[in-house]
Formats: C-alpha cells, sequence, structure tokens
C-alpha cells in the first residue's frame, strides 16, 4: 500500500478548535484555584555568548479552570467514589491513587453535537434554564443524529457566547443553564465515552446557587462511570451544523489528578461550512 500524505488523509476536513484560550483573569468557576501565568526569566535577563536569549514561564492553575475534563474521581456521594470507592483512602497522599485523570486515555471517537438552544430557535438559554429529557430528545430528531455507545456528546446551550463577558459567563446573579438530573441519566443511558457543555459546569444552576448541588455530576461520575468535559466553545460548529464529527482530545498526563486542561479538536466535513 502506498503511504498517503498528510494533506491528502486531511482533505475535505476542517479542524475545529473546541478550546477556550486560557488567560489571567479569564471567567472559571470560583470553587477552584485562579490561573495565573508569569513570566520569571525575561528575554535580556542574561545572555549567552553569542547574544542568544530566552525567556520561560512559571504556570500556576487548578485543573477544573479553562477547557477542562473530569476524572472519575473528582467527585464523591457520601464519601464514595465511582465504583464504591472510599474516597478518604483513595485520596492519602495528597492525590489520588485511582480514578485520577492519567487513567482517562487519548479519546479518539465520533463527536455528536446536540445544539438544544438552536434546537428551541434562541441564541442561548436562560440562566437556570433546565435541559430536559423532552429537549434533548427533540433536539436528537432536530440535529438529525443518532448519538451512539461511545461516542463523546456535547450539549450546546448557547451559554458560550458570554464567555469574553466573564461574570456573566459565571452566572452567579443569573444562574446557568444546563442538563437536568433526568437529562444526564438519560445520556449516561446512551453509555457515551464522555459528555461535555459549553458552561464551566455541566449542570443547571439556578440563580443565586452557585453550585450548590451538583446532580448531574454525581450521576454521571459517581453512578455511571462517565467523564464530563466543561467550558467548551461549540459556537463554530453550531455555527456549521456540524452534527458528528470526529472528536479529539488527550487530557494532561498528571498522575492522581482529579481533572486536567484539554484543547479538544473536531474534524469536520468541510462540507459544514454553512453560515
Amino acid at each position: 500500500m502506498n503511504a498517503r500524505s498528510v494533506s491528502e488523509l486531511l482533505s475535505g476536513v476542517d479542524v475545529v478548535d473546541l478550546g477556550r484560550p486560557m488567560f489571567l483573569g479569564m471567567p472559571q468557576s470560583p470553587n477552584h484555584p485562579e490561573f495565573r501565568i508569569t513570566m520569571p526569566r525575561r528575554h535580556g535577563d542574561a545572555h549567552r555568548a553569542d547574544g542568544g536569549s530566552a525567556a520561560n514561564d512559571l504556570l500556576v492553575t487548578g485543573t477544573h479552570v479553562g477547557t477542562h475534563v473530569d476524572a472519575l474521581g473528582h467527585v464523591s456521594h457520601c464519601g464514595r467514589l465511582h465504583g464504591d470507592l472510599d474516597a478518604d483512602e483513595v485520596q492519602r497522599g495528597g492525590r489520588l491513587s485511582q480514578k485520577g485523570v492519567e487513567e482517562i486515555a487519548p479519546i479518539v471517537a465520533r463527536g455528536v453535537l446536540l445544539d438544544v438552544a438552536g434546537c428551541l430557535g434562541v441564541d442561548t438559554l436562560p440562566g437556570g434554564h433546565e435541559i430536559t429529557i423532552d429537549e434533548l430528545e427533540k433536539t436528537v430528531t432536530h440535529m438529525g443524529v443518532e448519538p451512539r455507545q461511545g461516542d463523546v456528546i456535547l450539549v450546546r446551550s448557547g451559554w458560550g457566547r458570554l464567555w469574553s463577558d466573564g461574570a456573566a459567563f459565571v452566572g452567579r446573579e443569573t444562574g446557568v443553564p444546563g442538563v437536568s438530573e433526568s437529562g444526564a441519566r438519560w445520556l449516561a443511558d446512551i453509555a457515551p465515552r464522555a459528555v461535555g457543555a459549553d458552561t464551566i459546569a455541566f449542570e443547571c444552576l439556578p440563580a443565586g446557587q452557585g453550585h450548590a448541588l451538583l446532580p448531574a455530576h454525581r450521576v454521571l461520575l459517581v453512578e455511571r462511570g462517565v467523564n464530563i468535559i466543561e467550558t467548551l466553545d461549540l459556537e463554530e460548529l453550531a455555527r456549521r451544523g456540524a452534527a458528528e464529527f470526529v472528536f479529539v482530545m488527550s487530557p494532561l498526563h498528571l498522575i492522581g489528578a482529579t481533572g486536567s486542561p484539554v484543547r479538544p479538536l473536531a474534524l469536520v466535513d468541510s462540507a459544514h461550512n454553512r453560515k
């Protein structure tokens, strides 16, 4: 078999970046350490004999800021992790001995977009809107795509359009739209490889309550063993009307971490480039 060039293999394929940029002051959950980056060594601080100089960075960040994936060990319920593991035992030593993010293998899978906002004919679902099973089923019909076992299912609320307005995106006062507890069970019943959303938490967050309760996390991470991807940029996929695509993502190999920043990619048929 003759080797084919990369350009031939990718002919007719567009790469859509689903990750958000990471920068000082970016919107994030108030429950996690802030993202910080600084340059401890600058160009000109030292010179090599030939005149060369180099700069470097110091990065300090929580693992659940920016676009990120939740490991199964991120959430417990009544002291138990997924698989009925004792959370206290697993977290001894300051990191997870099981269910850490290193257990998430690199993902190359069929991706499915459920554009709930688009199906309901709005740019953005209102804050605190609970995405129901009925709305998910209507969106499947609207998109003309059937999610299957092993897929990565991405749910668009349109809330990502507020990303540039940090406080509005966090939605402390307004609430944030998201999948209901029953909707999370509906998704888990499909047995997806992972699920994702365009908000900082894969949850319906009522106005003024913040992250007081996380039922979808409990269902997906603790009960059903489904990884969650948050703070996705799904606007370009929605603009293209790309209901299915190849989804590519790999977390950082952080041993014992509860999550990891990621930069997911969607490989989309170039024909899905409508405006």
